[in-house]
């Protein structure tokens, strides 16, 4: 019997000649990774775990990046602990004010995932990796504290999901209306501890933002991971961002999926989620009835290059709306410098916006944007749980940085195809 791609690298960091879904497995880690929130809980049971130190000084990732700078005192206390953990243990991969990101965007950026590797991170959304080939799934902090001492960690192997991805998408089509249109599909437990699998003659109209955008909110539909094949786009990002070697895997062609669907990339239209689900999706051409208050750009999902210049291309020479707050974060240090030096940091800042420092504020109602009692706000984030950006009675509408962009020009949600 054949092997997906997620199959086939945790065979290979089992150290076995092939995995079935269903079975439990010891595999071997390229990379733990941890941010500001997840590792102190995880440095608590290190203690209780009888051996010092860690696995590989190389290989723990730890990244401040939700409440940093420190919103407040407990915040502060969090980040004082990792620091010194990471000192004490020569972490090398430590990242904090002033070389800080957003965890799934700088991960890559910095070089530390690449093709055919094995992570886990404490926090959901560290199956982004898989845009690049590799597998990646987030675990609790009791889980990562056990990768960091040992460099292992067990798994269920997932069972797979795939999705075939057909024609080219139009003007305005980004990653993120691609995946909330099939979480609309399936459902946020439509690929439930599964391997989403992304293939198809579509790939290569997707841009590897897209991809880290597509594989990133996985886990919004219950995926245990989503990967994509590694090609050209693949290779060239890679070569870009690191020296280590990285190795490709391809599906057997006898490779067993639970299920299958297509997707016809040329015929999706923006797409925004209604609260309080991901899986509550509209065409947003069919809202123009839902005023906001507030617009977030950014986050680990959306706060790439690629997001802002589409955002900016919108924004530029015109006014947000009068009452809309619209704040933009760009999702690492470098991404902020590639902005200002493209000019798009001076369209936001003329437009009426805010630009903030990178971090994930807003996204888990940390702050930077704390949403009030009745208020709405569309954002690019990759949740919209109830509260998850402030009081319990406030609403999250999810859609791309285009989608995102022309609401803030209108004050309501706004197809940009209808600027």
């Amino acid at each position: 019997m054949g092997m997906t791609m997620t199959q086939k690298i945790l065979a290979a960091h089992a150290g076995k000649e092939s995995v079935a879904s269903g079975e439990l497995i010891e595999a071997d880690l390229d990379l733990v990774l941890g941010n500001d929130i997840t590792t102190p809980v995880a440095i608590n049971v290190c203690k209780d775990i009888e051996k010092e130190g860690v696995f590989h000084k190389d290989k723990i990732a730890l990244v401040m990046d939700h409440f940093v700078p420190n919103k407040d005192i407990k915040s502060a206390e969090h980040c004082k602990m990792v620091r010194e953990f990471a000192k004490n243990n020569e972490i090398t991969n430590y990242f904090d004010v002033g070389q800080m990101g957003i965890e799934h965007a700088l991960v890559p950026e910095k070089g530390l995932a690449v093709a055919g590797d094995a992570i886990i991170g404490a926090d959901s959304h560290t199956c982004t990796y898989g845009a690049l080939g590799a597998f990646s799934t987030g675990v609790g902090s009791t889980d990562m504290a056990v990768g960091m001492s040992t460099g292992k960690a067990w798994f269920k192997v997932p069972a797979a999901i795939r999705f075939n991805l057909t024609g080219k998408p139009g003007k305005y089509i980004s990653g993120k209306d691609v995946i909330l249109h099939i979480i609309g599909k399936i459902g946020v437990d439509g690929a439930l501890y599964k391997s989403m699998e992304f293939t198809g003659d579509g790939v290569k109209h997707l841009g590897i933002d897209d991809r880290f955008t597509i594989a990133n909110m996985a886990i919004e539909a219950g995926g245990k991971n989503g990967i994509f094949p590694v090609d050209h786009v693949t290779e060239e990002y890679l070569r870009e961002h690191t020296n280590r070697e990285w190795k490709k895997y391809e599906a057997d062609e006898d490779a067993v999926y639970d299920e299958e669907y297509t997707i016809e990339l040329d015929s999706l239209e923006p797409t925004v989620s209604f609260p309080h689900l991901p899986e509550n999706t509209h065409l947003a051409r069919q809202s123009k009835d839902v005023r906001i208050d507030q617009v977030v750009i950014g986050s680990c999902t959306n706060g790439h290059i690629s997001d802002l210049r589409a955002a900016a291309d919108i924004l530029k020479g015109k006014k947000t709306a009068k009452g809309v707050r619209c704040i933009i974060i760009p999702a690492t240090q470098q991404i902020y410098l590639d902005a200002m030096e493209e000019g798009l940091l001076k369209i936001f800042i003329e437009a009426g916006a805010i630009v903030s420092t990178p971090t994930c504020g807003p996204c888990l109602g940390g702050y930077m944007g704390i949403l009030a009692d009745g208020e709405r706000c569309i954002s690019t984030t990759n949740r919209n749980f109830v509260g998850r950006m402030g009081h319990t009675g406030s609403e999250v509408y999810l859609a791309s940085p285009a989608t995102a962009a022309a609401s803030a020009l209108t004050g309501y949600i706004t197809d940009p195809r209808d600027l």
